[in-house]
């Protein structure tokens, strides 16, 4: 009798939200249609800090878990108040969520594709994320900014040293980016990792 194969999970990843309420409502829907497990808010889930009303209430609702960073037009702090208020909601910034045999962590912090301060912030963050999950068997990294050299500088934005460095030392299967709008759905293999730039455009992948 063949060994029964583990049932993957199904997640849903997204980013650059701005508050947008009815995008919001479609994702929920999709989330809820596609049956996916939890859900990955890569960081820009406001406007400035403010439009968060009905942003992780949809989700709430159909029971599914929702992951966050903070981007750049949010502070950690409203990523805080957000997984205070909603009970499916975890703000992975700087720490990680399990779920069966997969770990996922990540680090909000935006460095411009300039080394420095906000820069070192980065890579210190993911390292402290995946602490948690470091003896789980699939890994899944989540960032606002894109790594330096991935495709989605061809629209002119470096992207950040620390995101390349931390593929190269933590090794993650998967890395979920986001930031730059015209890069959603770009996809590309750094290393061993497989790097999904989402932003608005939501993807669905197994793990």
């Amino acid at each position: 009798m063949k060994q029964e194969e583990k049932k993957k999970t199904r997640i849903l990843a997204i980013g650059d939200i701005h508050g947008d309420s009815g995008l919001v409502k479609k994702l929920a829907k999709k989330a809820e249609q596609e049956k996916v497990d939890l859900v990955i808010f890569a960081g820009d889930i406001t406007l400035a800090n403010a439009e968060m009303k009905n942003i992780i209430a949809p989700f709430q609702k159909i029971k599914k878990p929702v992951l966050m960073i903070p981007g750049n037009h949010e502070s950690e702090e409203t990523t805080d108040f957000l997984s205070q208020i909603y009970d499916n909601a975890t703000n992975i910034h700087g720490y990680a969520f399990k779920k069966d045999d997969i770990g996922i962590f990540g680090a909000g912090t935006v460095d411009w594709g300039r080394e420095g301060k906000n820069s070192d912030e980065i890579l210190r963050l993911l390292k402290q994320g995946h602490k948690y999950i470091k003896d789980q068997e699939k890994k899944i990294m989540v960032t606002h900014m894109h790594p330096r050299g991935s495709k989605a500088e061809i629209f002119g934005f470096r992207g950040s040293k620390a995101v390349r460095k931390a593929i190269q030392e933590l090794k993650p299967d998967i890395l979920i980016s986001a930031h730059i709008h015209e890069a959603g759905g770009l996809q590309e293999k750094i290393n061993n990792t497989f790097v999904i730039n989402v932003s608005r455009n939501p993807t669905i992948f197994e793990i």
